[in-house]
């Protein structure tokens, strides 16, 4: 059996809910491919425009900030194992379904890795979260089958999976001692439990996750603070009476929800909007809504509360900022409009999924029958971990463990990289 058989070149890809990246191993160091100039990590988007090619990454969000015609897509891996994923659509006149596009993103990636390395990339080492979808067995099992098929689609002649959580350990500064992963997404909260001794010998003790990451954080702050401007809970008139009912929460909810957003431009959810502001108590708040749907704004929304949560984030961890003034800027929608978005208040909207991520955290060392207070650090990777609430609560679970998140954004993608080159041996 020849050397290319047993050990296939293979490409580590971390393909992300926000973000992607892929690298490989030269020497006992990650490399991690420059996917645009400058810049290793590549935004998970794309844009189709008519008569030209799919554009993916900063260029797609390019395209939708310069209003440029055509659809924008992000949040794709958030609909693997879901029916959405093989269902049939139109795009630009092309009839396509999302395992093609995210398939036409992958083999982009696989590209521009071979154009920079001058190798050709046969197989792939792929990340995944510990579950696609922690309350849905079958989902969650489809999930898996589902990224598959988009690394066949994308010309891999084989995959395989590690989970994120469990790339990261491998990238970690060795320590002796109890360390956990904390692994916070775009879409999914991961846990790897480890152990090393003195010489930096690893062992993995367990691993959990759960379906909650930063994009559920960007839409529950939606919901709370900016969906309200656009109508959501504002009482609607009965056409043919003097009752009064709330708005249906659908539309707002989708409207708030990265993945649901290029569904919501159909012409029966605008006709929807259309009714609601016709018959609305504060017509003003629901035309904000047609707006939107018309004008195909949505993204530019969820991109405005995601700046507004980022700044809302610096300003609680730094107290020289404790006086600014921190909200979610509207403008694109209307001059001079924004939402008051405070450290509390954005504590308030996401206490209850902090909670439930402190508590996967607490399950994992549960389940192997390790006492928090005896995890010596807590390894923090993915962009939401930088959250302060998120490190705070998870101090308090673990007291004595100390926080590091030098690594945050590329620790998977390192750890893909560096177990690459022996995943199929």
């Amino acid at each position: 059996m020849t050397a290319t058989a047993t050990c296939p070149n293979t490409l580590g890809i971390d393909f992300g809910t926000s973000n992607s990246a892929a690298g490989i191993a030269v020497g006992d160091r990650p490399w991690l491919v420059e996917m645009e100039p400058g810049e290793t990590t590549l935004p998970t988007a794309v844009f189709f425009e008519p008569k030209r090619p799919m554009r993916i990454g900063r260029s797609a969000t390019r395209a939708l900030i310069n209003g440029d015609e055509g659809r924008f897509m992000r949040a794709l891996k958030s609909l693997l194992g879901t029916p959405l994923l093989r269902e049939e659509r139109r795009i630009n006149g092309e009839v396509t379904n999302f395992i093609q596009i995210i398939a036409r993103f992958l083999s982009e990636v696989k590209s521009r890795a071979e154009a920079a390395t001058h190798q050709t990339f046969t197989h792939a080492l792929s990340g995944r979260p510990v579950h696609f979808h922690s309350n849905d067995p079958a989902r969650d099992a489809q999930a898996e089958v589902d990224l598959r098929d988009c690394y066949l689609a994308a010309g891999f002649e084989g995959v395989r999976f590690l989970y994120e959580p469990e790339a990261a350990v491998r990238s970690a500064r060795p320590s002796a001692g109890l360390g956990l992963i904390v692994d916070i997404g775009g879409g999914t909260s991961d846990f790897t439990l480890f152990e090393q001794d003195a010489t930096g010998a690893t062992r993995i003790l367990g691993s959990h996750g759960v379906r909650l990451g930063g994009t559920d954080f960007d839409r529950q702050i939606s919901i709370d603070h900016v969906m309200p401007l656009l109508g959501r809970g504002s009482q609607i008139r009965n056409a043919f009476g003097k009752e009064t009912l709330p708005a249906p929460n659908r539309l707002f909810n989708d409207l708030a929800t990265w993945q649901m957003i290029p569904f919501l431009y159909a012409a029966d959810s605008r006709r929807a909007a259309r009714d609601l502001a016709k018959y609305a108590v504060e017509p003003q708040k629901l035309n904000r809504l047609v707006s939107v749907l018309e004008d195909e704004l949505g993204h530019d929304l969820a991109f405005a509360v995601e700046r507004g949560k980022i700044q809302t984030n610096g300003v609680s961890g730094a107290s020289e900022d404790k006086g600014a003034d921190p909200r979610i800027d509207l403008r694109i929608l209307e001059r001079g409009l924004s939402a008051p978005l405070s450290p509390d208040l954005m504590q308030q909207s996401l206490a209850k999924m902090m909670t439930q991520i402190a508590e996967s955290a607490a399950e994992t060392l549960e389940a192997a029958d390790v006492a928090p207070t005896r995890i010596d650090r807590l390894v923090m990777v993915g962009g939401s971990s930088l959250l302060s609430s998120l490190e705070t609560g998870l101090r308090q679970l673990c007291p004595n463990a100390t926080v590091e998140n030098r690594n945050a954004m590329t620790a998977v993608a390192d750890g893909l990289a560096l177990s690459a080159a022996s995943a199929f041996t």
